[in-house]
């Protein structure tokens, strides 16, 4: 980790305080709280602004327990908030796993807070996606009437006083902190943080997430191994589903082809079935020799 200047840390402090006080709802924040660094950073901050909110973790059953227990010990106040779905039931009913593409395992946590004001921890510097798609304030969510403001002007707050109070509005007060800033933070004040981290996880997130590609899925899988078994009775469940609704099952003969599609990609499965192709008229020479 790269030292701080001390300065500069205490002004992207003050100015993440400050955002936080510009924009408090009447009814108080929606925190959403995952257990991970940056949203220890918006929990803490929140209470050094003196804001009223109240802490959400949206489950979707594929938390890592270690999370659960870190969240469930160090902060009690925080509400965990079950799926009206689990993911297993979601990803039979969808009839396919959720993807870098399609993302439906999000959508939950997508819809948490509606007609809220939800701060989060969301960081430019996480991605380039989110450096172009992500604003200090996001009004109106997740719709086509989205606006998005990186300042706490007059305008804006004018702005933010008009929002419709049906639609769900996002408050990221640290989106211009690097990674220094966030351990800077947290370690300059003393506050414990997941076990996950020590063990070499970058980010906290759901177990198999595919948006941590390959590398990042073998890594969960040989960490939570029932997890695997767990997706493995699920594809099957699931292509169950797709036969009895009429859909083929393409690259997907089992479970395992699903597992793998999922993990290495429809590339590799293509690999594999050429190199059986390759080495089925060997064995079928090898055994006409055996047979005269």
């Amino acid at each position: 980790m790269n030292p701080q200047n001390p300065s500069n840390m205490e002004a992207k402090v003050q100015a993440a305080i400050e955002r936080l006080r510009a924009f408090e709802p009447p009814d108080g924040y929606f925190l959403g709280f995952s257990g991970g660094k940056d949203s220890q950073c918006i929990y803490h901050l929140a209470i050094e602004a003196g804001v009223q909110f109240e802490a959400h973790l949206t489950m979707t059953s594929l938390d890592p327990p270690e999370v659960i227990s870190f969240v469930q010990t160090q902060y009690p106040d925080v509400i965990l908030d079950e799926p009206p779905e689990t993911m297993w039931d979601l990803i039979v009913r969808k009839k396919i796993p959720p993807t870098r593409k399609i993302r439906y395992c999000c959508m939950y946590k997508e819809r948490s807070g509606k007609g809220r004001t939800v701060v989060t921890g969301v960081r430019w510097a996480e991605s380039a996606r989110r450096k172009n798609t992500r604003a200090m304030l996001e009004l109106n969510a997740y719709t086509k009437k989205k606006m998005v403001r990186n300042d706490s002007g007059e305008e804006t707050r004018w702005l933010f006083d008009a929002r419709n109070p049906k639609s769900k509005h996002i408050l990221n007060p640290i989106v211009d902190w690097e990674l220094e800033d966030v351990w800077a933070y947290l370690n300059g004040n003393n506050i414990p943080h997941c076990c996950l981290y020590d063990e070499g996880h970058r980010r906290i997130g759901c177990i198999g997430c595919p948006m941590q590609r390959e590398k990042g899925m073998l890594r969960d899988f040989a960490r939570w191994p029932q997890y695997y078994d767990a997706f493995l009775r699920t594809f099957e469940r699931m292509l169950e589903n797709r036969r009895a609704s009429g859909l083929t099952c393409g690259l997907w003969p089992d479970a395992q082809a699903v597992m793998d599609w999922w993990i290495y990609g429809k590339a590799h499965l293509l690999r594999q079935r050429e190199d059986i192709a390759r080495k089925l008229p060997q064995r079928e020479q090898a055994d006409a020799s055996d047979g005269e």
